[in-house]
């Protein structure tokens, strides 16, 4: 056989008192401490991942996580407090570092922080340390420790800078600082002179500015340490109401000014910040300019729908604030353990409305849970607790179904084996109550008073309520009280039903364990052990052995009045256990709040599992009657669900098949109001329907309409580009003809031009050529000529030959440098040409090809613009004949709707009626608004007034607080009283009762003394007239005196008449003591009986004037008790309203929710 084994599977609290106990992993989970675990929660998908907290820790203080949303750090308070480091992105959050003080003697760490970059972590000690100490917590090394403060100034928080590894900032009472990581230690780098300053959250929003919130409601702007400014969200006169007004600090020993709503959380991010402002609200603030920020929203808790009356929902104080990584969904936690959240993706900041929160998951428990039970026919599991409320939730949708909050505590509760009722126990009485469809009702009271347990039997036809150390069992069918069990010394800690219903086993703090026939209600067995206080009994799942435990940490298996085993425990106490009726397994509780899975039948040894569970005493705990599920509760508010597996992972295998049944009970006035508010939304629909079918054949008729002009006007655009795109193809084909003729034109010009150059050029070619060949006959010619002057006088002339030779060939040097030069300059001017001609054409061509490429492009817009109308033509065409089919139905129903035109003729005449009482009405309530304007108005002028009475009211709230003690007193002294004059008239009524017997006794021995009076008087007549007869016949015998024989006959006929009768005669006579005595006694009865009936009617009469007197005084007492009550009532109304007032006087004077307040309160304050 497989162990049994037990895995967490969804928890519904909130652990209160950690430090950041919200934050969020990524856009849909977050993370919270619930138990003595932390919780992955999937919004969306609902689902829950469990990360067990520390085995040894006494308790989580703080936790914290990184920037980039992968490590989770979690302190744990114990004698060596810990620091635990998880990794978030594992599938079961596994543990990386456990990192601690070292060789300090540390018992907690109250705040830890990551660096930006996630590889340091900062922790602040607690009292009296007051020490910071830095990790750097991937190589477990404690890098530095400095000393904060000194107590008198405790230090209560820690950051690091967003945008700087080494620079930190502390706060707290009197306390702003800032310190920097270098040098291996932690050093001071600003101190602000803040000594009467009581911070409470501060956060970074830029490298150098901090902003911290007050406990009296003040946001503080630090820049580089030292405060600067203070950002105010009172309204400035001439300033709208959403303005904030920041102040520039010239002094920076501040002093604090009057008390106001104080800001206990606050988050930067990128738009701004977000704080919180007094219980239930918070403020967002976004930045203007570099040093301005402006109000945007407020946001509040909203009330609690499920409560009754006056709620403390919206009054909770916001422990932490969180935004997602997205910045779209923002969430607070609150003092109350309870989760609340708001999107902002939706929201527009500028928008006046009120935004309100809405619970994360659900509306959880606020204090210890006091009652656990579940049902049969559904998957539902009631809880009660301290905070005053019942709750019914589903362990398998895991919703909370119903919700109510009582007056009173609840005690304990029970499911009906139905699902349809509850009975709960409160301290004034015991109450079974319906559980309806949206509402738990009451439908009849018990006078048990402080009932601690209470249990349905199986079959649900009786149940078993505890009545201080008796056991009552009630019948559900009669409300008789059929039982009174009584045996116990002390309480009745838990009782339960066996599966028969034929017994009932119960265990207390007198150290008994007795079980009761239900039948009889005689004890069947007991086991009594005084030095134990026994806190948990069950019923093994045959019902044949009991399993108790309690303060002697032991688990024992008790049978015919016997221990048969005992498992004892560690230094842990049990305080609950359940068996699973399969009989595989029994779990207990501890008051360490872990669960323990032990395997039944119980073993030799300690043989158990030990889980993680709560982070206080198991108060209570059941299994599911399937074997599926385990559920658990305890002081610290949360219910947990456990699903039963074995090893493998698979559930447990029950021999019970369970339905679950979905019927839900419903008054029948609340049914008659439903059907009549269906009938009306029927109606209403039906209205609906026709205004919407009449709107939609109007809207038909219009969009047909529309939509024979824009076919119309989509033919004519058609036609109209048709005849425009001819005339374009028209203009196009001029276009070109006109380019190519030019074109021509100016190739016909640029090759007249260019031959015409080349002709200039080739005839001044052709002349320089004829000049340089003039010049070389020339030249030959003088060169002849020279030679014959020197052949005829070459001794005589050589040297000027010479001179003329070298004249002339330098003259033949210019002239040939000069005809160089020329063809040079020919040719340059022919390329300059050429230049000319090829730069004009290519002018000409890329004019060309840009005209080409415009009204290519044009031509390409216009076929696309003509595709696409052809296109549209085709769907226009299409949808066209769809309608035109569409219409021609509607023209159908239209004649078929006309029919019913006439018969709605007669309502719509009747509803104008009503729409004219509506606009009467309407018109009544534009005059109250003028009304509700102009109150508003004297309000405000009042305002001025109330600000004159706000001494007088705080006068007046002392004088109430100091008389509600005396009268709390008196109400004390009363009930003693009360209670005292009770037994008194208890005693009474029983001496009463013993009067009434002794009185009817003596009535039965009267009349049977009469009646033997009776007999003996009816004896006395009778002898009597045998006396008279015997003496008239003796005297008749007197006259036969002469007559011997006659006197003879006749004194025989007497003695045989007579003769017995004169014996009883004679033995009457013999009696006569007898008889004297007779009488004597039955006298002296007479007269006791008389002195009896005098006493009886002089002790009635007494104790009629008691009882009267009695319940005079009661009466009296009562009225006094009333009228004290009324007295606290109205104390305590004017101390709320004195506090209302002056809240009133500290806000803005302007904003609209206290001029509504204002106008809602206006006859208390002239009372107050």
């Amino acid at each position: 056989m497989s162990f049994v084994v037990a895995q967490s599977h969804f928890i519904f609290g909130v652990r209160t008192g950690v430090r950041n106990n919200l934050c969020f992993f990524d856009e849909q989970t977050v993370v919270f401490p619930s138990g003595n675990s932390c919780v992955c929660f999937n919004t969306v998908q609902r689902w829950q991942r469990f990360i067990s907290g520390s085995e040894r820790g006494q308790g989580m203080r703080a936790m914290t996580i990184s920037s980039n949303r992968r490590y989770l750090a979690v302190s744990d308070y114990g004698e060596r407090a810990t620091v635990t480091v998880f990794d978030l992105q594992h599938e079961q959050g596994r543990k990386r570092k456990v990192l601690s003080a070292g060789d300090m003697s540390v018992q907690e760490f109250i705040c830890i922080a990551f660096s930006p970059d996630s590889k340091y972590l900062i922790g602040l000690t607690g009292s009296p340390e007051l020490m910071l100490i830095l990790w750097l917590w991937e190589k477990h090394k404690l890098l530095a420790t400095l000393k904060t403060t000194n107590t008198n100034n405790p230090v209560t928080q820690v950051s690091f800078n967003p945008y700087s590894n080494t620079q930190l900032c502390v706060r707290g009472t009197g306390v702003f600082k800032l310190f920097r990581y270098s040098e291996g230690a932690l050093k001071p780098s600003s101190v602000a002179k803040v000594e009467s300053i009581n911070f409470l959250c501060h956060t970074w929003v830029s490298e150098h500015r901090v902003i911290a919130g007050t406990d009296t409601g003040r946001l503080l702007v630090f820049e580089s340490g030292d405060l600067r400014r203070e950002i105010s969200m009172t309204c400035v006169q001439g300033q709208p109401a959403r303005q904030v007004e920041v102040k520039k600090i010239k002094d920076a020993n501040v002093n604090e000014g009057p008390s106001v709503p104080s800001i206990t959380a606050i988050l930067s991010y990128s738009k701004g910040f977000a704080c919180s402002r007094g219980p239930g609200t918070v403020f967002l603030f976004e930045q203007t300019d570099e040093n301005g920020y402006r109000k945007t929203r407020e946001i509040k808790i909203p009330l609690d729908a499920y409560c009754s009356g006056v709620t403390l929902a919206e009054y909770q104080q916001i422990d932490t604030i969180c935004i997602s990584p997205a910045e779209e969904t923002l969430a607070i936690s609150t003092n109350r353990g309870q989760l609340y959240s708001v999107s902002l993706s939706s929201v527009d900041m500028n928008k006046e409305d009120k935004l309100h929160f809405e619970f994360l998951s659900q509306s959880f428990h606020s204090s210890s849970i006091t009652g656990l039970s579940i049902c049969i026919c559904k998957p539902l599991v009631a809880t009660c607790s301290l905070d005053r409320s019942v709750r019914i939730w589903n362990y398998e949708t895991k919703v909370l179904e119903l919700c109510k909050e009582f007056q009173e505590e609840a005690y304990s509760v029970a499911l009906h084996p139905t699902g349809l009722f509850i009975l709960v126990g409160f301290s004034d009485r015991l109450r079974l109550m319906n559980l309806l469809i949206d509402d738990i009702r009451t439908f009849k009271e018990f006078t048990v008073r402080s009932c601690r347990e209470c249990a349905f039997s199986n079959g649900g036809h009786m149940f078993a309520a505890v009545n201080g150390n008796i056991i009552q069992i009630y019948s559900v069918t009669s409300f008789d009280n059929i039982l009174n069990l009584k045996g116990h010394n002390g309480k009745v800690c838990r009782i339960e039903w066996s599966l028969d219903d034929s017994r009932v086993v119960s265990c207390g703090v007198d150290g008994a364990v007795y079980e009761w026939n239900t039948q009889s209600g005689k004890r069947e067995s007991e086991s009594v052990l005084k030095s134990c206080s026994y806190t948990g009994v069950a019923f093994s799942s045959d019902c044949k052995t009991i399993l108790a435990v309690g303060t002697d940490l032991t688990l024992k298996e008790i049978q015919d009045c016997q221990v048969l085993r005992e498992v004892p425990a560690d230094e842990t106490a049990h305080t609950a256990l359940a068996v699973s009726h399969s009989g595989r397994v029994v779990f207990t509780g501890t008051s360490s709040g872990t669960v323990r899975a032990i395997k039944y039948p119980l073993p030799i040894q300690k043989e158990w599992m030990t889980y993680q569970a709560h982070s206080g005493p198991v108060t209570k705990m059941v299994i599911t009657y399937d074997d599926q599920f385990l559920l658990t509760v305890s002081e610290d508010g949360c219910l947990l669900i456990w699903k039963i597996i074995d090893k493998e992972g698979r559930g447990l295998k029950s021999n019970k098949h369970i339905v679950h049944t979905e019927e839900i009970l419903i008054t029948k006035s609340d049914l008659e109001e439903k059907t009549q508010h269906m009938l009306e939304m029927k109606m209403r629909l039906e209205e609906l329907q026709m205004e919407n079918e009449y709107q939609l054949r109007l809207k038909d008729m219009n969009y047909n309409e529309k939509l024979r002009e824009l076919s119309d006007n989509f033919v004519q655009q058609i036609e109209s580009l048709k005849t425009s795109q001819q005339a374009m193809k028209i203009e196009m084909e001029k276009q070109e003809c006109e380019n190519q003729q030019n074109s021509a034109e100016l190739i016909m010009k640029h090759s007249k031009e260019l031959k015409d150059l080349e002709l200039s050029y080739s005839q001044k070619l052709i002349v320089e050529h004829e000049k340089y060949q003039d010049l070389q006959q020339k030249h030959q010619r003088m060169q002849e000529d020279y030679e014959k002057q020197l052949k005829s006088a070459e001794d005589r002339k050589i040297q000027a030959v010479e001179e003329l030779t070298k004249m002339y060939e330098a003259k033949l040097q210019e002239k040939a440098e000069l005809l160089a030069q020329c063809q040079e300059d020919t040719e340059q001017k022919i390329s300059v040409f050429k230049a000319i001609i090829k730069q004009a054409e290519e002018d000409e061509e890329r004019k060309i090809l840009e005209i080409q490429t415009n009204y290519e492009k044009k031509m390409k817009t216009e076929k696309q613009t003509n595709t696409n109308l052809k296109g549209k033509n085709s769907i226009m065409a299409q949808k066209f004949i769809s309608l035109q089919k569409q219409i021609d139905d509607r023209s159908a129903d239209i004649n078929k709707l006309k029919q019913e035109r006439q018969r709605l003729l007669g309502l719509i005449r009747s509803l104008e009626s009503d729409i004219e009482d509506l606009k009467r009405q309407i018109s009544g309530h534009e005059k109250t608004s003028q009304d509700k304007d102009h109150i508003i108005s004297c309000l405000k002028r009042k305002n001025q007034e109330l600000e004159k009475l706000k001494f007088v009211l705080e006068f007046q709230l002392n004088e109430l607080k100091q008389k509600t003690e005396p009268l709390q007193h008196d109400i004390s002294v009363k009930k003693e009283r009360i209670s005292q004059l009770e037994e008194e008239l208890i005693q009474t009524d029983k001496s009463n009762a013993q009067l009434k017997l002794t009185v009817s006794e003596l009535k039965l021995k009267l009349k049977t003394r009469d009646k033997e009076m009776c007999k003996e008087s009816q004896k006395v007549k009778d002898l009597e007239t045998h006396l008279q007869r015997l003496k008239s016949d003796l005297h008749n015998c007197v006259g036969f005196i002469q007559e011997p024989k006659t006197l003879k006959d006749n004194i025989q006929m007497i003695y045989a008449r007579y003769v017995q009768q004169t014996e009883r005669v004679e033995r009457t006579n013999a009696d006569d003591t007898v008889q004297k005595a007779l009488r004597h006694q039955c006298d002296r009865q007479e007269r006791t009986v008389n002195g009896l009936k005098m006493r009886l009617v002089k002790s009635a009469e007494e104790h009629e004037k008691v009882y009267t007197k009695i319940m005079k005084e009661n009466m009296t007492l009562i009225a006094e008790i009333n009228e004290l009550r009324k007295e606290l009532h109205l104390a305590r109304t004017q101390a709320k309203d004195v506090r209302a007032q002056l809240a009133l006087l500290k806000k803005p004077k302007k904003s609209q929710p206290l001029e509504e307040a204002a106008y809602q309160e206006p006859k208390q304050l002239g009372v107050s």
